[in-house]
């Protein structure tokens, strides 16, 4: 039965899949307005640390201010309401909770909601891909080891590239890369939060309307977020990582299959098998047509003639060989396609790409010459950006993950390009997602 006719049948039982929400910001703010839209889910209660901003949120969005003033979450039980509380502890363990879905982009706070979760019970779906890069792998097997489902968020970019992946292989399709868009050229890595909106291509006042976080997007911007969605889906897909970081190939939609082949076959890539992300301007600033810059894909290989005549005969469009095809999504919708994760993971126990073994990391990296005593202040900011490596590479040359780079002293200098590792800085070593992260180590890359 498909997941929609699952969700009305749940909504005519009277059993809806009741969630709960921690952070009302952008990404949340999307699948709310989405809630009210879909049969069998019930939005038992939102954590936010600003109450009156997740109301401003879903006010916003369209919700009817009267159904979100449910004075406790057993009254939102209750009544279908939804309560609104700065407490996320109330939320992650109220025993009527099926799944929580972890929106606030903060991932060492992540860690901390994603355990426990696990703990009393409740499915995740982790939209905050930051604390997946750092530790994925081991949130998935404390996830499976508790009997609950922990899961990429449908709609960001890395679950949709390992549906993609997915429909390859069951296919029987060799993969040879995959990955998404991205406008990027080499200097954006040093952009700042004050530098972004011109180079992201947003007015000001576009992104006050938004609501947008300059530190976000220029996280988007500076390379951050490709290398750590990257990171995610070499780590779901068991996908090969380039040795040195991501290149970036420009690329239309048309000439993906061009560039996503082998070196030895004209391509970019080190080997078949690897993750990559495509630019939307050439070298010298000028946009390519009909780019892939929001959207995902995948290049498979027809390994028979057969199969590769069967491309032709289709009109499929591949490089000059014949051999290899690419099938992409232009577009993806972010938080508006999270209740797909939603259902899946609620009704079929399936997560939406979730970490299998640890073979991909993103190190933070300076962005300018780093002196003692500054701090360093996350991905999008002014001090660092991520860089993609595999994840030996990393242990191995003690990398900081950019998602633990947040409010942390520089104690040694780090010249510019340079990435950051454990010596440089101090460390709050008490953290939980700090522990997750030495377990995480001390398992060695490719565990699971």
């Amino acid at each position: 039965m498909s997941l929609h006719n699952q969700l009305k049948q749940r909504a005519a039982d009277g059993k809806p899949i009741r969630v709960g929400l921690i952070g009302a910001g952008k990404f949340g703010s999307m699948y709310l307005s989405q809630i009210p839209r879909t049969p069998g889910v019930h939005l038992v209660g939102i954590a936010d640390l600003s109450p009156s901003a997740a109301r401003a949120n879903l006010a916003r969005v369209g919700w009817d201010p009267a159904r979100t003033e449910a004075a406790s979450l057993d009254s939102a039980m209750k009544d279908g309401d939804t309560h609104i509380t700065e407490d996320w502890k109330s939320v992650v363990t109220h025993p009527g909770i099926d799944v929580v879905v972890e929106c606030t982009g903060h991932p060492i706070a992540a860690v901390d909601h994603c355990l426990e979760a696990f703990a009393h019970g409740k499915h995740v779906v982790n939209v905050t891909v930051e604390a997946d890069a750092f530790g994925g792998p081991l949130l998935a097997r404390k996830a499976a080891e508790a009997g609950v489902v922990y899961s990429l968020a449908f709609g960001d970019q890395p679950a949709m590239i390992c549906d993609l992946v997915d429909w390859a292989r069951t296919c029987g399709f060799p993969v040879v890369a995959a990955g998404r868009g991205h406008k990027w050229l080499p200097h954006f890595c040093e952009s700042t939060p004050e530098t972004v909106w011109g180079n992201y291509g947003l007015t000001p006042e576009q992104a006050e309307r938004g609501g947008l976080n300059p530190k976000m997007f220029n996280s988007f911007l500076d390379g951050s977020k490709p290398a750590i969605e990257s990171t995610a889906v070499a780590n779901a897909t068991g996908l090969g990582v380039p040795s040195n970081g991501l290149l970036y190939p420009p690329a239309s939609v048309e000439d993906i299959p061009y560039v996503t082949r082998p070196i030895s076959e004209g391509g970019v890539l080190e080997r078949k098998g690897m993750v990559e992300v495509i630019s939307s301007l050439e070298p010298d600033g000028r946009k390519i047509p009909y780019d892939i810059r929001m959207g995902v894909w995948v290049t498979v290989e027809a390994e028979t003639d057969y199969i590769k005549n069967c491309f032709e005969e289709y009109n499929a469009h591949t490089d000059p060989s014949g051999r290899y095809f690419t099938l992409y999504k232009r577009w993806h919708l972010i938080g508006l396609e999270v209740g797909l994760s939603v259902a899946s993971v609620a009704l079929r126990g399936e997560p939406t790409g979730v970490a299998t073994g640890w073979r991909a990391d993103v190190v933070a990296t300076a962005k300018r010459d780093l002196k003692p005593g500054e701090l360093l202040d996350g991905e999008g900011g002014y001090t660092v950006w991520g860089k993609l490596m595999p994840a030996d590479t990393s242990v191995k040359l003690g990398g900081v993950p950019l998602g633990l780079a947040h409010d942390v002293k520089v104690v040694r200098p780090v010249a510019k390009g340079h990435i950051v590792t454990w010596a440089d800085v101090a460390m709050d070593t008490t953290t939980r997602a700090y522990q997750l992260r030495m377990e995480l180590e001390a398992l060695g890359a490719q565990s699971a």
